[in-house]
């Protein structure tokens, strides 16, 4: 049993790493959905999806789990409020200046 437990072990393993995987894709599809309609209709000058994209980017998979919550009403005060910490953070607000213009809607 030794060789097939150790395969059924890796098996089982890389099943348990996809299924995660997929579980923070779609957290992740999730949490953009919020922040891209709270950015939207917030500042409506500014390109959405490439602030979300930043904040996404510098957000902790705790973060995205909490934000991704609100998907199915409109965003808490403490989903606001962690948006808000992750935007000011200095990653962050790096991305926007790299985004530069881009960040504005045309």
């Amino acid at each position: 049993m030794g060789k097939w437990g150790a395969i059924f072990g890796l098996v089982f393993v890389a099943g348990c790493t996809a299924a995660t995987g997929a579980a923070e894709d779609v957290a992740r599809d999730a949490a953009k959905g919020v922040i891209n309609g709270a950015v939207q209709s917030q500042f409506p000058g500014l390109n959405a999806s490439l602030v979300t994209d930043c904040i996404i980017d510098n957000a902790s998979m705790n973060e995205v789990f909490i934000i991704a919550r609100d998907t199915v009403t409109t965003p808490s005060v403490e989903t606001i409020t962690l948006v808000s910490e992750i935007a000011n953070r200095p990653s962050t607000v790096q991305c926007f200046a790299d985004k530069g213009t881009a960040l504005l809607s045309m």
